[in-house]
């Protein structure tokens, strides 16, 4: 199943949730700063792996050098998890991405619509 238009408004949501009101926010293991159209929804464990893939835990704005070139720096990447949401936050989110997770078409509109009313409260 197709998940393109829930990728589009999750990716938008994250990388503008942890934006301040210029729009700026900051890459979470570099520290660059940059404004949230410039920068990657990045992931600690791979948006291949389905189960996390929307995990908001799991993903925070990134630079394109950190999240593209970099290979997303995932260990610092994972200290950044444990320091922002607890210790063991990190290990939690990688057993949760080895589970087997298949969505089908109204679990990824009811995805949808819940990040476009959650966007949709972040800028107005």
């Amino acid at each position: 199943m197709k998940d393109d238009k829930l990728w589009r408004v999750f990716s938008e949501y994250v990388r503008r949730s942890h934006a301040d009101d210029q729009g700026l926010c900051r890459c979470v293991t570099c520290g660059v700063v940059k404004h949230w159209k410039e920068m990657d929804c990045g992931h600690f464990i791979s948006r291949n792996h389905k189960a996390t893939k929307f995990d908001f835990q799991n993903t925070a704005p990134q630079c394109a050098r950190c999240n593209r070139f970099l290979g997303g720096r995932q260990y610092e990447f994972g200290l950044w998890i444990d320091q922002k949401y607890g210790e063991g936050t990190a290990e939690k989110i990688l057993q949760r991405s080895r589970m087997v997770c298949k969505r089908d078409k109204t679990e990824i509109d009811i995805l949808t619509k819940y990040y476009k009313e959650e966007l949709k409260k972040l800028t107005e």
